[in-house]
């Protein structure tokens, strides 16, 4: 038996654990997934329906970081589904050594897809503030939580490793010098819980409407400043000044007792963590306007820190 064929076969055993009289039509791998393998399926239903469900199989490098992260991604998606928030329904979790030899979470397909020429840009943009917002204003005391790690944590660990091959076109050495003798950070907001990569390619739009937050898996507990510098950075990566301006002035507008004082320190975590984008095989010309935008947003968070 090839190995499409085996995997095909333990493809449908997966779906039914759901339930048995369901089968699989047909299987195949969607591209552009760096963290984890993704695999949508066709599954026929005894009532004769037929719906799509999707496959995550984490990589090697986030099952090295956390054994459990495809038990903690299922526990999550089960939490946020129950508040409400727009990410896909959570089906199954199977541990490693069953179908396959990785963990694996057989989630919702979610139609829709990433959006990256928006028809209105400011309400895209609107769009993908208030949604984060809705994340962050989760009341997280009465969730059971304690599955996350915190990110003050994740900060500490980042800065402590041994940082090869860092680009000093970019100043890494320079923002890891000034984080490390930053932290620990104030805490002078309430935990809340943290997507850990919220940006737009992360969220999927469906006739122009946001239908879902996908890939958990950097999900933490901290302060919902490390979620705003990361998608600043993305947004200006993506989409120029005005528009990440616009996506904070929203956010901050529906957070009106948000501290704002470190958010330039966690710019400087956000610019050091997407500091790889030279290797992500970009356009040339893309990677030329990444690189001004990069070094305005380091410029302007070190002027606030006072280290410009």
């Amino acid at each position: 038996m090839d190995f499409r064929a085996s995997e095909t076969i333990r493809f449908e055993q997966l779906v039914q654990k759901l339930d048995q009289a369901n089968k699989l039509i047909r299987s195949w791998d969607l591209k552009g997934g760096i963290s984890a393998q993704v695999t949508r399926l066709e599954v026929l239903q005894p009532t004769g329906k037929i719906v799509q469900m999707i496959v995550r199989q984490h990589g090697v490098n986030d099952l090295k970081r956390n054994p459990h992260i495809a038990a903690d991604e299922y526990r999550l998606l089960e939490i946020l589904t129950n508040e409400g928030l727009p990410v896909p329904t959570p089906y199954y979790f199977e541990q490693a050594g069953g179908a396959f030899t990785r963990p694996c979470l057989l989630i919702e397909y979610v139609e829709g897809g990433p959006e990256f020429a928006p028809s209105n840009l400011a309400d895209y943009i609107f769009q993908l503030a208030a949604n984060l917002v809705h994340i962050h204003r989760l009341e997280c005391e009465h969730l059971e939580l304690s599955f996350l790690p915190k990110q003050t944590e994740l900060h500490e660990q980042m800065l402590h490793e041994k940082r090869a091959n860092m680009d000093e076109t970019l100043n890494n050495s320079l923002i890891l010098h000034v984080l490390k003798s930053a932290i620990p950070f104030p805490s002078l907001n309430r935990d809340v819980i943290l997507h850990g990569d919220y940006w737009p390619g992360n969220i999927l739009f469906f006739e122009d409407t946001l239908a879902s937050v996908i890939d958990w898996e950097d999900a933490a507990l901290g302060d919902p400043l490390a979620d705003l510098a990361n998608s600043q950075l993305e947004i200006l990566f993506h989409f120029g000044a005005a528009a990440m301006d616009n996506f904070t002035d929203v956010y901050v507008s529906m957070m009106p007792h948000l501290n704002l004082a470190t958010l330039p320190f966690w710019q400087l975590y956000a610019a050091l963590r997407l500091s790889s984008f030279p290797e992500w095989g970009l356009e040339k010309n893309k990677e030329k306007i990444m690189r001004k935008r990069f070094t305005s947003f380091v410029q302007q968070a070190m002027k606030m820190v006072g280290h410009c």
